[in-house]
């Protein structure tokens, strides 16, 4: 029984040893043999452990005992519990050897709970938000602030976020319609550039409609109607972002859009 008890612990040893070296080398970026080798050495020492526990501690011997006669005879019952209590007395519970069980099931677990991290970045709200918020400028692609005598009445630019220039979600159109039609911003309105239908830049904008238009599947939204559909198999409009004028002139975000940029992927009230 005591080498069967020793084998059970230094299997569950290595399988603590194993499961923490695989920890270690994945933590540090060890390399792949070196993790491998480690989940193996740990796997293996598992099963050595429950083999040798079950045909070397476990016992696999049954006993009959035959009852001629009901109740068996007073002193033969004394005699039988005087033998159980002889044997229970000499039976050892190596409760330390369950306390070194729960330490390596426990350990490889978490030695295959912590690959989960080489999924990917942690859900948040990136579906619903984009980088633009108050106060943030808005810049060309080469970096520079619109300021609001830059552009002509009739033109547009594709506009981004300060520092965040190249933001696939965050990218907008700024266009300017004559100053009394939007009198609050001189005539400057932004709308995403991420279309509703499937995600592709409305690209193109036609100044004698008023609208933007999407060239993948010609997709058209109304610019003076917060970026209402027109045409196209688009389902919603375009959002539109706050703007605000700054006392220096530039053009800065009061916020983020409204609503989630591009195709519809939650359930609108």
């Amino acid at each position: 029984m005591k080498r069967q008890t020793e084998t059970v612990a230094a299997s569950l040893a290595v399988t603590i040893v194993c499961s923490a070296s695989f920890i270690v080398a994945y933590a540090r970026d060890g390399g792949r043999l070196w993790e491998g080798l480690s989940l193996a050495g740990a796997a293996l020492g598992l099963c050595a452990a429950a083999l040798a526990w079950a045909f070397g501690i476990l016992t696999a011997e049954r006993v009959e005992d035959r009852i001629d006669e009901y109740p068996s005879p007073s002193h033969e019952r004394a005699a039988e519990s005087g033998e159980l209590r002889e044997d229970a007395a000499r039976v050892s519970r190596p409760f330390w050897l369950f306390g070194m069980l729960g330490a390596a099931l426990g350990s490889f677990g978490l030695a295959l709970l912590v690959p989960i991290r080489s999924l990917g970045p942690r859900p948040d709200d990136t579906l619903f938000h984009t980088k633009w918020k108050s106060g943030i400028p808005l810049v060309r692609p080469d970096g520079t602030p619109v300021r609001a005598d830059d552009l002509n009445v009739d033109s547009d630019v594709v506009v981004f976020p300060q520092d965040a220039v190249g933001d696939a979600m965050s990218q907008a159109t700024l266009v300017r319609v004559p100053a009394g039609d939007v009198p609050e911003t001189q005539g400057y309105l932004v709308y995403s550039r991420v279309c509703t239908h499937a995600g592709c830049p409305v690209a193109l904008y036609r100044a004698s409609a008023r609208e933007l238009m999407c060239p993948c599947h010609q997709s058209v939204f109304d610019v003076m109607q917060e970026g209402k559909v027109l045409a196209g198999p688009a389902d919603h409009a375009l959002p539109r972002l706050p703007i605000e004028i700054g006392d220096d002139g530039i053009l800065r975000a009061t916020g983020d859009f409204p609503q989630p940029v591009g195709p519809s992927f939650w359930e609108r009230g």
